[in-house]
């Protein structure tokens, strides 16, 4: 069996984070969310795998080489528009060959694994399997949604209905034999001109392939927006085995025992409240970080209170007067003030790069 990872997407609902950076790399407790996907699949005995990649190609390559964790055999697929789910898998049949294989959005982040999904794919002769999540009917609109036969196959997947009748919405987990390829070879690009992941679900249950679902009964976002990455975020660092790394020095300071600290961090005259994870060489020195929050690699962090935010790596957060709090801060972003009062509640979105003073 392969893995089949789809990052080639350009991240627009995150802007400015992705207008310099590839959405996949943004990490969720300090670790970017396209490991976290690459881990789920290698966790599931799949060690081979390959990435599609877009106009982000050269930074999910760099970022990745640099790794020695990953265990996984690593091929590029590139694709040169954003045509479609359909479209990413007819461009790596030449990777897949005849093999079975799991596609996985690389934006995605689920509770527990996929283990369970893959053992239950190899013990059936199934040609596709889905992975489907139960949203209130209210929101199924925005979904892909799924209605199953009586026998617990799926029979009709439709996109977005403005109408849903049913409230099983596709995550972005899908699993396939070789016929998937006899799928996207035959259908028609949509109205947006892309091959649509479901048209080709729906041309295999319209020939009598035999597609069944896996309702996922865990947790699942798509950190294709703000609020949900700072979800996805939460939920991780909840599930996060706290540790403290043997170099990291702590003085003066209190730190619940919730907290992560990373190699070479400096934790000085500051009251850390977990869950949350402060970075490789990260110092953060009389200020309070509260829950919720990872604070990546090679920050600094003074005079300030932070809650509930995620701030990327080489950024410089000083002397505010004002809690940061439900926040995005970008790479080599700096943040300061010339005061220090009685907090308020401040909420950015900033890029990297950025610079933002905020006067008395």
């Amino acid at each position: 069996m392969k893995g089949l990872i789809l990052s080639g997407g350009k991240g627009t609902r995150l802007y400015p984070l992705t207008y310099t950076r590839a959405k996949q790399l943004i990490p969720v407790a300090n670790k970017p969310v396209l490991v976290r996907v690459i881990e789920a699949i290698r966790e599931a005995g799949v060690i081979d795998i390959g990435i599609v990649v877009g106009d982000t190609a050269s930074e999910i390559k760099d970022a990745l080489s640099k790794r020695t964790d990953l265990g996984v055999n690593i091929t590029y697929i590139p694709q040169d528009r954003p045509a479609g789910l359909a479209h990413a898998v007819k461009i790596s049949q030449e990777f897949i060959g005849d093999d079975r294989f799991v596609m996985f959005l690389g934006d995605n982040v689920i509770e527990g694994g996929i283990t369970e999904l893959i053992q239950d794919f190899a013990n059936n002769d199934w040609n596709s399997q889905i992975v489907l999540k139960e949203v209130p009917l209210a929101e199924a609109k925005s979904y892909g949604v799924a209605v199953l036969n009586p026998d617990g196959s799926v029979n009709r997947l439709i996109e977005k209905p403005p109408e849903p009748p049913s409230n099983l919405a596709l995550v972005g987990i899908y699993m396939f034999d070789h016929h998937v390829f006899e799928a996207v070879n035959s259908i028609q690009p949509s109205k947006r001109n892309e091959l649509e992941i479901t048209d080709a679900i729906q041309w295999l249950i319209d020939h009598q392939y035999r597609v069944y679902p896996h309702v996922h009964q865990g947790w699942w976002i798509d950190t294709g927006k703000h609020a949900d990455m700072l979800e996805a975020n939460d939920y991780v660092l909840d599930e996060l085995q706290p540790f403290i790394a043997p170099d990291a020095i702590i003085e003066d300071s209190q730190l619940d025992r919730r907290v992560s600290v990373e190699a070479g961090a400096k934790i000085i005259n500051s009251v850390i409240r977990g869950p949350s994870i402060i970075g490789e060489n990260t110092v953060i020195k009389d200020s309070y970080i509260g829950p919720y929050t990872s604070i990546y690699h090679d920050v600094e962090v003074e005079g300030c209170e932070i809650e509930h935010s995620i701030v990327l790596e080489n950024s410089k957060v000083k002397h505010l007067d004002v809690r940061l709090q439900n926040s995005l801060i970008g790479r080599d972003a700096q943040v300061s003030s010339d005061s220090i009062g009685k907090p308020r509640a401040l909420k950015l979105y900033l890029g990297d790069h950025s610079k933002v003073w905020i006067p008395k």
